[in-house]
């Protein structure tokens, strides 16, 4: 491999990291904004996500440069596809945070989560972080290991979005249909989130292996 493309692949993976770094660290704040109804800490998320944009665009334009131009043998051809296709879905999962800090926008000053939900909302919290920062690992160190800690926290987060959505569903839920959409919504941020860092893992292992990663599915219930 020619020094200078090995070099690229280098910028280009410690950028991928770095987005983990950024797209975890809005969700953590986005998470309390939403439970403390904090808008100046909501707007430095919603504020924030045009780096994260930006960074992922760079990527992009790394990857498609570097397949135009230097005509990369089958594995690193795999490499370059892997990261575009997880720059996407690192972009999307700062989207999703960027969300959730609209939502606590929006109904500011009212909490957008009722007060009994707030310990449910904590932990999908807990576990996003959890989730990306081993994500991060998974990019930086290729350590596939680390996919099967992934897709159990992925699997948390999908049993709390559906007691959620049973919650909101209830004849004898309290708070009225705005809020229920609010939460089903909000629900429903934490499990795409979730998602997408199972899908940059299996890219990754797609990368690593050579083959498709074939684990759990991103709807198993599991």
């Amino acid at each position: 491999m020619h020094p200078a493309f090995e070099a690229e692949l280098a910028t280009i993976n410690g950028e991928l990291v770095q987005i983990t770094r950024l797209v975890g660290s809005a969700m953590n704040r986005a998470t309390q904004a939403l439970l403390d109804a904090d808008l100046t800490l909501a707007e430095t998320v919603i504020a924030a996500d045009a780096q994260i944009d930006t960074l992922a665009s760079d990527i992009e334009e790394r990857c498609f440069h570097l397949i135009a131009a230097s005509t990369p043998a089958e594995d690193d051809l795999r490499v370059l596809i892997g990261g575009l296709r997880i720059a996407t879905s690192l972009e999307r999962m700062g989207d999703l945070a960027d969300h959730v800090a609209k939502q606590a926008r929006l109904r500011y000053p009212r909490p957008s989560v009722p007060q009994e939900l707030r310990g449910t909302f904590a932990e999908m919290g807990g576990l996003a972080e959890a989730i990306v920062s081993k994500t991060g690992s998974v990019i930086a160190l290729q350590d596939v290991a680390l996919t099967a800690d992934i897709a159990r926290h992925d699997a948390q987060v999908d049993a709390l979005h559906r007691e959620l959505f049973t919650i909101v569903m209830s004849p004898t839920w309290p708070h009225g249909v705005e809020a229920a959409i609010d939460v089903t919504l909000l629900s429903r941020y934490y499990e795409r989130y979730a998602d997408h860092a199972v899908s940059v893992t299996r890219r990754v292992v797609t990368i690593v292996t050579g083959v498709p990663y074939v684990g759990v599915s991103l709807d198993d219930p599991r």
